[in-house]
């Protein structure tokens, strides 16, 4: 018992080092658009609801993108909507860029964001679209990072977001479960060829999604980008990541936001992937550290083997967020170490119910139009 015990917890240790040594090998990657890509004329789309403290710093990055040839579309599905004035006092400052804000809500599915943005596809003539989350910080470089990461085999390119400038415990909560874990294994998993599309950045061609059966098709899925992580492999591609996700700024959380927030990004994993999400109790170091303490308590193994196991778990995850610019001190660490004893509580959480309630909508299986 006591040296499966150990073997498995050093398994686990190995493949958390394996995946930051992935991640920090991406940084080492010279990535060149593809050559038969002449700079295409891109469509950034930028769904917005409500107002939030960064949508100033953020939509503005919409503007001033080192690309020759792109439009950007605002679309809110609310006329009164108080992110409104400020999309129109942005494309008011920034005269001769060309921009538009698109009012109304057309209900083709049952996830909002698809029916928000509806109205700016069928507005764009682009070939080439990207649908943007509004609190992405947007490099001047963004489009030609999103075009460097295209190659012959790639149906979309994809970013998960990284936490800045968190405010407090919670913020700094929220940019752990964002930064050390969740971009950690999804840029480990794109690594190896196998990207997963995460909601803040779809890049794609409108002829791989109208051939898929258009936008209400991505709305067969509790979240689009499930969705789009299906139809890109149907169709024989990949999703593919920016060699190094974009930002978005954190400030000040709630311990009930940021659990919240989990939870329903945990169900929509569960639904989307559910043979993945059954070991993701085993992407944390808290049942392997549980294993080791309860293997020294029965004498088997030396009491050393738990803060080693410890150190090197969390020392690995320092050492990335340090090399990648993630925030990285005491506070991260602390809620480092919160996020893992939350995994397990989340994970068994997610199974009390299939759906979630989303920005005043009730989402899930069987219960919206055009979901499963």
């Amino acid at each position: 018992m006591i040296p499966a015990i150990a073997l498995g917890a050093l398994t686990l240790l190995v493949l958390h080092l394996a995946s930051v040594a992935l991640v920090l090998a991406r940084l080492f990657w010279q990535r060149r658009p593809d050559p038969s890509i002449a700079l295409p004329f891109i469509c950034l789309m930028r769904p917005v609801c409500g107002l939030d403290p960064f949508d100033a710093e953020t939509l503005g990055t919409s503007f001033g993108l080192d690309y020759p040839d792109y439009e950007t579309v605002f679309c809110c599905a609310d006329p009164f909507d108080p992110v409104i004035p400020l999309v129109r006092d942005l494309i008011a400052a920034h005269p001769g860029t060309r921009a538009r804000l698109l009012v109304g809500d057309d209900r083709i599915t049952g996830n909002p964001k698809l029916n928000n943005l509806v109205k700016g596809w069928a507005d764009t003539r682009a070939g080439w679209i990207v649908m943007t989350d509004s609190n992405v910080i947007l490099p001047r470089d963004y489009l030609r990072q999103l075009l460097a990461a295209w190659t012959a085999e790639t149906g979309m390119v994809s970013s998960p977001p990284v936490g800045i400038r968190p405010d407090g415990l919670w913020g700094a909560l929220e940019c752990a479960f964002l930064n050390g874990h969740q971009a950690r294994w999804q840029l480990a998993a794109d690594t190896l060829g196998l990207g997963f599309a995460q909601g803040k950045t779809l890049f794609t061609t409108r002829g791989l999604v109208e051939g898929a059966g258009g936008l209400a098709a991505l709305g067969r899925d509790l979240a689009e980008d499930v969705a789009c992580t299906k139809m890109v492999r149907r169709a024989g591609l990949r999703v593919r990541l920016v060699q190094r996700p974009f930002a978005q700024p954190i400030g000040r959380r709630a311990l009930s936001s940021v659990w919240g927030r989990q939870l329903r990004w945990s169900r929509v994993r569960w639904h989307g992937f559910p043979a993945l999400f059954l070991i993701e109790p085993l992407s944390g170091p808290a049942l392997p550290l549980l294993a080791l303490v309860a293997a020294a308590i029965w004498g088997g193994l030396g009491w050393w083997c738990v803060p080693l196991f410890a150190v090197l778990w969390y020392g690995a995850e320092a050492v990335l967020a340090r090399v990648m610019g993630w925030p990285c001190g005491l506070r991260d660490l602390a809620a480092s170490v919160v996020r893992d004893l939350m995994l397990p509580v989340l994970w068994v959480a997610t199974f009390a119910a299939r759906g979630f309630v989303w920005r005043g909508t009730a989402m899930g299986p069987g219960r919206n139009p055009g979901t499963e």
